[in-house]
């Protein structure tokens, strides 16, 4: 599956310093892929980001476009308000 990364995706990877490894790493196998709002898709994995220290990275795809966009990246350490049990 084809993914474009935004202006807007490519500014809050730097801004918020996740490299473009680990978004690609995520859309290709992500932990969950979790519905959002209408045509939005969250592609979601757990990462250690240091020894003590484990985020969920969200990567936002616009599922409405051809290739799907990558709206915005950001990583959170709430992952129990992001993470659905299946």
């Amino acid at each position: 599956m084809a993914f474009v990364l935004t202006k807007h995706a490519q500014a809050e990877m730097l801004r918020r310093g996740i490299p473009e490894d680990l978004v690609v790493r995520v859309l290709s196998v992500p932990d969950q892929v979790v519905s959002e709002r209408a045509g939005l898709m969250a592609y979601q994995s757990r990462v250690e980001l240091s020894a003590d220290k484990v985020m969920l990275v969200r990567v936002i795809v616009d599922y409405r476009t051809e290739p799907h966009g990558v709206i915005t990246v950001y990583r959170t350490s709430k992952i129990h308000k992001y993470w659905r049990q299946v």
